[in-house]
């Protein structure tokens, strides 16, 4: 069989890997080998944490309702209840960003929920 050079594929190779680990400190960012390893454990963390932003800001918005609801008497699972009998159909990110910008609406909110 022919002798097969890689110079070139393998170049690219490893300049595509080097090229997304530019900004890393030390070694971490220029040497192949252990830019390759922060590389991939840079992207299974992306992947990962992209998935868990959505839960992260889920979460903040079912606190901040929460804190809301309690101030104009009521808790967070009732006021919940409470929309989904009374067919309001909001979500917790607007239901949220009522309740800090708006709190005026927010009360009447909370009292088509208390209806």
């Amino acid at each position: 069989m022919a002798r097969v050079k890689r110079g070139n594929v393998a170049r690219k190779r490893r300049n595509k890997i080097l090229r997304i680990a530019r900004g890393f400190r030390g070694g971490n960012g220029s040497l192949f080998r252990t830019a390759n390893q922060r590389v991939m454990k840079a992207l299974c963390n992306a992947y990962r944490d992209r998935r868990r932003r959505k839960r992260d800001f889920r979460r903040l918005w079912i606190a901040r309702i929460n804190a809301a609801a309690r101030i104009n008497g009521l808790s967070y699972s009732r006021l919940m209840g409470g929309l989904k009998k009374a067919d309001v159909r909001i979500n917790r990110k607007m239901l949220s960003q009522i309740a800090i910008l708006d709190p005026t609406s927010f009360e009447k909110v909370v009292g088509a929920a208390k209806a």
